[in-house]
């Protein structure tokens, strides 16, 4: 069974969005159930500063030893940062998907009705 953090929310496609200490600015990254699934990352791209993103549309990637993954954004908004460790660590969202392995901040401008809390998104795992 994967770590499936209580306070985080959820996409069916595998990312997590936290609340940051901004307003609107929330935190994503990949899920323990997604790093599981993919083995060991050794690439990922992330979106640029300034872009913008569509709740439910692509906005990286991962790649790991087995396959490559799209990243989806969980929520409609401007990037306002990225996590450029990743870049030359990508095992980081293998050994800590919810902390040091986050991807990007998005300022918020439409949220979307599809996140999941924890509970749902176990039972999707499961």
């Amino acid at each position: 069974m994967s770590h499936v953090p209580d306070d985080l929310k959820y996409t069916k496609e595998h990312e997590w969005i936290a609340d940051t200490q901004i307003a609107q600015r929330v935190r994503m990254g990949i899920t323990d159930f997604a790093q599981s699934a993919l083995g060991d990352i050794v690439y990922v791209q992330l979106p640029n500063v300034g872009e913008k993103v569509t709740a439910g549309k692509v906005c990286g990637e991962v790649e790991s030893t087995k396959s490559v993954s799209e990243i989806y954004a969980p929520v409609s908004g401007t990037i306002a940062a990225i996590n450029d460790s990743l870049v030359g660590a990508p095992e980081t969202l293998n050994s800590d998907p919810y902390g040091q392995g986050w991807l990007c901040e998005i300022v918020i401008t439409e949220h979307s009705a599809d996140l999941l809390s924890a509970q749902q998104y176990i039972e999707i795992t499961a």
